[in-house]
């Protein structure tokens, strides 16, 4: 397999890894400034980077598809999003943040002409941003054959009914609508029992019941419950057919999944930089806390983990990029396991270094580490990645026997 990447890519990173050192995090504070009077409306300096990132090339830069980006190539958009992953407010400038990056993955493949001129077009022209309704409070959402959110035809109407729970980026003052799954047919086959539908936030019964926290902190662009109290939506909501809400699914998730993995490795090289400085720049009993053995063993195990996890990601984009995405399920689940452990690890550790100060907010680790820790349990828990994992290994044993 060939990981190099592209002049093109290469070339791209320069300009990002610049644009995101002098103009994207000098304006961070200037950005919570303007969060905190106004937590209800957009921040202007982020319009104005986002206008900066399209001039400078930098928009879109996850999307494949030539219409609406610049078509990279998955392994080409890997030290993109590494770059992507030390700077969340990056990635909302770049219009490359999920969950509307991931939503827009599904609505290239799976929309409908005026859903495109509806939904799609505005939020890759980043105008409006979306989220995505799947997991609920009452049942084990890892397996999506659970979802009981229910979706009953009433003329050309369907009407929602349901609770959802962990819905990322519903507080953004720009987001207009979710992607819910609903089941309309609970009784039929595992993988048809769903279908997927396109519902405006402003639609009669549907509401924001809560932001749930991580650990005690709050995101600004929420993970919310919601409520579909009879929420009726035209048939033309529909996202692609009846009973394909879990193949649509799969299809937003793989993706997703190896993104996430991307920007991680980003967080862990982060993580990382920070923990040898600071080990160096600490001492205890006379010495500086960088020539402790255990210390010494952590950063290069560090090394040696983050190193393996990209290579493990790299092979995955290369399968993805050469084969398909369905092709590179095996890899997905193996890196969505292995990545998510390295880096929390990492950040642990890096915690572990830097004392008390580790675990305030005078850092940015405790926060890194909420967030790694949530996304063992996100896109799939580490749990049922591992029994995928191991089915496929053992099916593969017993062909050799």
């Amino acid at each position: 397999m060939d990981f190099q990447h592209s002049d093109e890519a290469l070339a791209r990173l320069e300009i990002l890894q610049a644009f995101i050192d002098d103009r994207v995090r000098p304006a961070q504070a200037s950005v919570e400034a303007e969060r905190a009077a106004a937590p209800d409306k957009q921040p202007a300096t982020i319009e104005t980077l986002k206008a900066e990132a399209q001039s400078a090339g930098l928009w879109n830069l996850c999307v494949r598809d030539t219409r609406y980006g610049p078509g990279l190539s998955m392994v080409d958009y890997a030290p993109l999003a590494e770059a992507l992953g030390t700077c969340s407010l990056a990635q909302e400038v770049t219009n490359c943040d999920a969950p509307s990056s991931v939503n827009g993955d599904a609505l290239t493949i799976y929309a409908s002409e005026e859903q495109r001129e509806l939904w799609l077009e505005p939020q890759l022209a980043g105008n409006i941003r979306s989220a995505f309704a799947m997991t609920e409070p009452h049942v084990p959402s890892s397996d999506a054959s659970n979802i009981s959110m229910s979706a009953v035809r009433d003329g050309d109407d369907w009407i929602l009914n349901g609770r959802k729970w962990w819905i990322s980026g519903v507080l953004h003052p720009n987001c207009t609508f979710v992607i819910a799954v609903a089941a309309t047919d609970p009784d039929g086959p595992r993988h048809h029992r769903q279908s997927q539908f396109i519902v405006p936030l402003d639609t009669p019964g549907f509401t924001i019941v809560r932001n749930l926290s991580k650990f005690g902190y709050l995101d600004h662009h929420g993970h919310c419950e919601l409520e579909f109290n009879n929420v009726r939506v035209p048939a033309s909501a529909l996202l692609g057919e009846v009973g394909g809400g879990f193949g649509i699914g799969q299809a937003r998730l793989g993706p997703a999944r190896v993104q996430h993995c991307m920007r991680t490795i980003g967080l862990a090289e982060q993580a990382l930089a920070m923990m040898c400085q600071r080990a160096e720049e600490r001492s205890t009993f006379g010495q500086t806390v960088a020539s402790r053995a255990n210390v010494q063993d952590w950063i290069a195990e560090a090394r040696i983990d983050i190193d393996a996890a990209r290579l493990l990601t790299l092979r995955t984009a290369s399968v993805m990029d050469t084969a398909g995405d369905k092709a590179a399920a095996p890899e997905m689940s193996i890196i969505k396991v292995q990545v998510m452990r390295t880096a929390t690890t990492v950040v642990d550790r890096a915690i572990q270094v830097f004392g008390a100060a580790g675990v305030s907010d005078d850092f940015p680790l405790a926060r890194m580490f909420a967030q790694l820790r949530s996304l063992r349990i996100a896109d799939g828990p580490d749990e049922v990645h591992l029994m995928a994992i191991a089915r496929r290994e053992q099916r593969r044993q017993n062909k050799t026997s």
